[in-house]
């Protein structure tokens, strides 16, 4: 996987939440797979995992209301298949473990490295990061999340998400334990993010999945 599947440079960043969940979903099921080689798992294992993933999307389409939740929904599903059939083989806390490293680490490096590429370059780090957020509420996240913004000013750009259709999907399928698993694809961008480098910092204290009231987003210049 290359960085030029997530290239942020150009200073117009609009996400391709099609392309993405393609390269996410293939990524997530690769991965999953060569868990099941290690362990000497049953390879009829992924076959079934995405005839419940076909399954799950289809039982769960009513959820669906614009295009960006059609491509969260089969993310979402993703997870949950694989779970369901990795439960009986590995256990909860093992299975949990392995469906988050298999959707958080194939594309890991590719969104790190994309996004400190960015921050790097951009004249306004900050900014830039603003930038990016508000493309990816609007065109990957959609009208099922909830955003409101405590502050968004030229130091302070803090946004809480009230609602989360990852953890409102995992829950009316009885999977909301599994939602700290979505919250964690996000630590590969935010990891990327260098405080006295780029001039701010980011802080996510909770999340829903953690148990919280709503998923706190900040932004806060570090820098004058």
């Amino acid at each position: 996987m290359t960085t030029d599947h997530f290239e942020m440079t150009d200073g117009d960043y609009v996400p391709d939440p099609e392309r993405d969940t393609a390269m996410l979903i293939a990524g997530f099921f690769d991965h999953i797979s060569a868990r099941l080689r290690q362990q000497e798992l049953p390879e009829s294992l992924i076959s079934a995992m995405r005839e419940q993933h076909a399954e799950l999307e289809a039982a769960n389409a009513h959820m669906v209301v614009d295009e960006p939740s059609l491509y969260n929904l089969r993310i979402t599903v993703a997870v949950i298949a694989a779970y369901e059939e990795l439960l009986p083989h590995l256990g909860s806390d093992a299975a949990v473990r392995a469906v988050r490293d298999a959707l958080v680490e194939p594309l890991g490096d590719a969104v790190h490295a994309s996004t400190r590429a960015m921050l790097d370059v951009a004249p306004d780090p900050f900014r830039a990061m603003v930038d990016v957020s508000r493309a990816r509420e609007k065109y990957a996240f959609g009208k099922t999340f909830t955003f409101r913004r405590t502050a968004d000013d030229d130091r302070r750009y803090l946004l809480d998400v009230h609602r989360c259709f990852y953890h409102d999907v995992l829950k009316a399928n009885s999977a909301s334990e599994l939602t700290p698993v979505m919250c964690a694809f996000d630590g590969n961008w935010i990891e990327a993010i260098d405080p006295d480098r780029h001039g701010f910092r980011f802080e996510r204290d909770t999340t829903i999945g953690l148990g919280g009231s709503h998923c706190p987003f900040h932004f806060t210049r570090t820098a004058p």
